[in-house]
């Protein structure tokens, strides 16, 4: 395990958003893991195993805080879905970009 450094913030703010390309990215991604951490914890008995475990160690037992290491950590990562005309069905409406 690296060695943290001396603040009460770890992983540093600045250093998660430059993991993603906004703040509202960062706040969904953590929420989502931070959720299926807290699920994959209370299936852990039941040997469900649908849910994937937590991907670093950490000293923390806060899925918010284990998410956030992660993230900084490079170990879960946001994945931005392709546009295109193709990818759309035809029955489904196109939203417009307008001003």
């Amino acid at each position: 395990m690296t060695e943290r450094p001396a603040t009460m913030m770890y992983p540093p703010i600045e250093a998660l958003i430059d993991r993603v390309d906004s703040k509202f990215t960062l706040v969904r991604l953590t929420g989502k893991r931070a959720r299926d951490i807290t699920t994959y914890f209370s299936q852990l008995g039941q040997g469900l195993g649908s849910i994937v475990p937590p991907q670093v160690a950490s000293r923390s037992h806060k899925p918010v805080s284990i998410a956030l290491e992660e993230i900084y950590e490079r170990r879960i990562v946001p994945v931005y879905p392709t546009t295109g005309e193709d990818d759309t069905p035809e029955d489904q409406p196109v939203e417009s970009k307008g001003a």
